[in-house]
């Protein structure tokens, strides 16, 4: 993943669908468009489902990297309102 720097940061390890897309969507509504977000999810329905529902409202996913403890970590772009 490239070295990107991150403008804001959410580490939901535990926390289940959907309610990590609910926190990853309400600090997207807070940052400016165009800054960086990294989240931190958990393996199995947390990566499947997260990135796709991002997607789903606009943002774009501009990297993911599978950590040492099987987590993910994504960063997204928050593009326009």
């Amino acid at each position: 993943m490239t070295d990107q720097t991150c403008d804001e940061k959410l580490d939901l390890r535990g926390v289940l669908c959907p309610l990590n897309f609910v926190q990853t969507k309400l600090k997207l509504e807070e940052m400016e468009d165009g800054q960086i977000l990294e989240v931190v999810l958990d393996d199995g329905d947390p990566i499947r489902n997260v990135p796709r529902s991002v997607k789903e409202e606009g943002h774009k996913i501009v990297g993911v990297e599978r950590r040492e403890d099987s987590t993910y970590k994504i960063l997204i772009r928050k593009l326009g309102s």
